[in-house]
């Protein structure tokens, strides 16, 4: 849903295996949206899209300089201002550039890191309604990887407002 037709949404999927201790997701891609707001949309734009896709526990800041992982929510972040160099998955992930307008969508499990970013770099996230993320920084307990394999897939795409389409492909279950 981008905000200027001439500049498609280009989605990738990163699947990850488990790194060192971030478990990462056994069945669930990172989906990573390009363009997915006009440079000029802002905190407020990602708000609205994300509230009216039904994710909740919307928040503003950055993200953080040390390798979490959330085991109780999926999370999305949209690049809101600046840019930044991510790492994704964990000590052994794979590094990313992402700028403003850009948007991840990562499955429970995931690792993320801030590498390094610019001045003005912002970031807007959310959760699925119900889930809820915990900040993990060591490696998860049985439980804990029982809870990120199980967990539903939202009822809709933050970004497209659609079913997850991606996600249903590898045969998890709806929210």
């Amino acid at each position: 849903m981008t905000e200027d037709a001439t500049d498609p949404v280009v989605v990738h999927e990163l699947q990850l295996q488990r790194s060192s201790w971030v478990p990462n997701n056994p069945k669930l891609s990172v989906l990573i949206y390009r363009r997915a707001l006009s440079a000029a949309a802002g905190s407020k734009s990602f708000e609205h899209l994300f509230a009216s896709n039904g994710w909740t526990g919307i928040w503003r800041n950055g993200i953080f300089t040390y390798d979490h992982y959330h085991s109780g929510a999926h999370e999305v972040l949209g690049i809101a201002r600046g840019s930044a160099k991510l790492l994704l998955g964990g000590p052994e992930g794979k590094e990313i550039d992402v700028a403003v307008g850009d948007c991840l969508i990562l499955p429970a499990g995931t690792g993320h890191r801030n590498l390094g970013a610019s001045a003005d770099f912002s970031v807007v996230g959310g959760y699925p309604p119900g889930q809820h993320a915990d900040i993990l920084t060591s490696a998860p307990s049985r439980e804990q990887l029982l809870t990120i394999a199980e967990l539903s897939i939202p009822s809709s795409d933050p970004i497209e407002g659609a079913p997850m389409d991606i996600w249903f492909a590898h045969g998890a279950e709806i929210d």
